[in-house]
């Protein structure tokens, strides 16, 4: 026998052998499974039974539990609804009640409207008997006073006006005499606090300028040949030269007070140089706007800076500069303003407020007459105009507005700021006014106090501080006095303006004269 041969009966013999295997452990496996399976669907339909017999008994449970739950709802809902049938028969008789009672009232409430119409009968046929009765007094009253019924009314109208009229003045008196107690005291204490505080030098300005010159030959370099360096520097400068005997002396005069300035420093400038013609004052003229202006620009700058104001635009700042040489009544405007904001700052101090509003609105407050010499508008207009460009605060504007009384003070800075400056223009020496000036507005000082009903005469006195206003007895009752002083208060500060404040005082007079023979 080969190799091979040996070899493959061997492979043949373990293949069977392995079949033989494998069938045997799945007959074996078949086996086991299906005792497994028996044994399963044994316990199975024992579950199933006892799952029947447990769900049947539950069932019969569930059967009786429902049977009572349905037995007890039934028994309360008929409990529930017989309480409702009670309740229903008891809002039933309640309403049966109600509409008895309101039956009786009704019957009642006819009977009383029955009444009713019968006394209003009875009322209106008594109102026809006395309106008879009151026609007939009345008749009797007009034949017995010799007045008819509107006669009679206009009288006793007058005689209670007349009673108002002295009641009204009595208790007007009473308030003033309360109010001046009480304000004066303290506004003069503020204001006096205000100036003792502040120590202000007055000196009124001048509309001319004197250059001094090193000798009287000067004078006619000055002229030049034919007169034509006068004439260029007038003409460049817009200022008169005065040249006339006064030794080593030359007037400049202009009401302009920057042009002046202007002129001023280029002349001693040419005094100092030594050569003057045509080109030179030219060029002079240049040099000394140019420093004039910086000069203005410093001012500014130093204006704020002693008030210790900030945030003023750059510009606010130049034309506060120009009021150096702008002056009012012969008061230097600048230094007006900074006293004007000074006052305003202490008194809005001693009434416990912001002072620094105060102080800025009194500094801008104639910000306008650094414009008007170049543009139209009056000051008050122009400041306001010129700060509302530079973004300045609405209190400041109002201020502006108002310190003169073109519009009405709505704030407490407008005010102070219209306090500050009376002050400060009310000064003794602080102004100066022209004569004829002067007599024009006592003139109408008293021509408005004269426009009034009953005034038979009026006086201005003390420098137009006071009027005194004397009236016709006949026409002027005493009740008639104080509101007749009111009027002319409000008319003055209507039509004219002034320094201060002025004093009106009426005087009313009987006289009795006869003569013993």
């Amino acid at each position: 026998m080969s190799i091979g041969l040996a070899i493959g009966l061997i492979v043949a013999a373990a293949v069977v052998a392995g079949a033989l295997f494998f069938f045997i452990g799945m007959t074996y496996r078949k086996n086991v499974a299906e005792k497994q399976i028996g044994s399963a669907e044994q316990e199975a339909n024992k579950i199933v039974s006892e799952a029947m017999k447990t769900a049947e008994a539950k069932k019969k449970e569930a059967i009786l539990e429902g049977k009572d739950e349905i037995h007890r709802l039934r028994n309360e809902s008929e409990k529930e609804l017989a309480d409702r049938r009670r309740e229903v028969q008891r809002q039933e008789r309640r309403i049966q009640q109600k509409e008895e009672n309101l039956d009786k009232k009704m019957n009642n409430l006819e009977i009383k409207e029955e009444k009713a119409a019968k006394k209003l009968k009875e009322a209106e046929a008594k109102v026809a008997e006395v309106e008879q009765v009151k026609k007939s007094q009345f008749e009797m009253l007009e034949r017995i006073s010799g007045y008819t019924a509107e006669q009679a009314k206009a009288y006793l109208l007058e005689q209670l006006d007349n009673e108002l009229n002295h009641e009204k003045s009595v208790k007007i008196l009473e308030y003033e005499e309360q109010l001046k107690d009480e304000s004066e005291k303290l506004a003069r204490k503020i204001i006096s606090l205000s100036i003792q505080r502040l120590a202000a030098e007055q000196v009124s300005e001048a509309t001319v300028s004197v250059v001094a010159l090193p000798n009287d030959e000067m004078k006619g370099r000055i002229i030049g040949r034919e007169g034509r360096n006068i004439r260029a520097i007038e003409n460049a400068t817009g200022v008169d030269l005065i040249i006339d005997d006064t030794p080593e002396a030359i007037t400049l005069s202009s009401f302009e007070p920057v042009r002046r300035e202007i002129a001023r420093v280029a002349l001693e400038k040419l005094i100092s140089d030594g050569r003057i013609h045509p080109a030179r004052i030219e060029e002079m003229i240049d040099k000394a706007r140019r420093e004039v202006n910086q000069k203005i620009k410093q001012a500014g700058e130093r204006a704020v800076l002693d008030t210790g104001i900030r945030g003023i635009h750059p510009e606010l700042v130049k034309l506060l500069g120009k009021l150096r040489y702008r002056t009012s009544y012969g008061q230097n405007v600048l230094d007006h303003s900074l006293e004007v904001a000074y006052i305003s700052g202490m008194i809005a101090s001693e009434l416990g407020l912001d002072p620094t509003i105060a102080k800025r609105a009194g500094l801008l407050h104639d910000i306008g007459k650094a414009l008007d010499h170049e543009m139209e508008g009056s000051h008050v207009e122009l400041g306001v105009e010129v700060c509302r460009k530079y973004k300045e605060s609405d209190a400041v504007i109002h201020a502006i507005h108002a310190h003169h009384g073109d519009v009405e003070a709505k704030t407490v800075v407008a005010c102070i700021v219209q306090a500050a400056d009376a002050i400060s223009a009310a000064r003794p020496g602080a102004r100066r006014e022209n004569l004829e000036n002067y007599i024009k507005r006592l003139q109408k000082l008293e021509e408005v106090a004269s426009s009034f009903k009953g005034v038979e005469s009026s006086y201005a006195i003390q420098a137009g501080r006071e009027v005194r206003i004397m009236v016709k007895p006949e026409s002027v009752k005493d009740e008639r006095m104080v509101p007749l002083a009111r009027e002319i208060c409000k008319k003055i500060e209507e039509d004219l303006e002034y320094p201060g404040q002025i004093k009106v005082n009426i005087i009313r007079e009987s006289r009795a004269v006869e003569f013993a023979k």
